[in-house]
């Protein structure tokens, strides 16, 4: 085998440190499911490392982790940088838009989570408002 690859699959042993670094990151971020090598849903890809969090009564986090040793690599898998940014923007706006008019209606979604009232964080999934649960 060529120097620095640890398996018959190629990968190298510092492609390998990064995986363990962003398993033990997302642990620590209170990921409390974690996994490396994980094959994606509707993706002929598998990724590096992949964590969940749950978190009651609030909306759960998914990471999903693609480790790049060389700058080359990350270059060449990331042709789709600028579509990619335009429509997470998209979505970020109609989230916003969504939820300021959900707070016109809804005006009590609050969680609780603050010494004062003004300062709550909204709860928008307990509406359950089916544009707001695609979105």
């Amino acid at each position: 085998m060529a120097a620095g690859v640890t398996n018959a699959n190629g990968e190298t042993a510092q492609h390998a440190r990064l995986k363990r670094l962003a398993f033990l990151w997302a642990q620590a971020q209170g990921f409390s499911a974690c996994a490396m090598e994980v094959s994606l849903p509707k993706c002929r890809y598998r990724a590096d490392v992949a964590a969940y969090r749950a978190q009651p009564k609030q909306i759960q986090s998914t990471a999903i982790f693609e480790c790049k040793q060389a700058l080359c690599d990350l270059r060449r898998d990331n042709c789709q940088s600028e579509s990619a940014r335009r429509c997470l923007e998209a979505i970020c706006k109609r989230r916003q838009l969504l939820e300021a008019r959900l707070r016109a209606h809804y005006p009590n979604p609050r969680n609780g989570d603050s010494l004062f009232p003004e300062f709550d964080s909204e709860n928008f999934t307990a509406i359950g408002h089916h544009g707001y649960s695609r979105l």
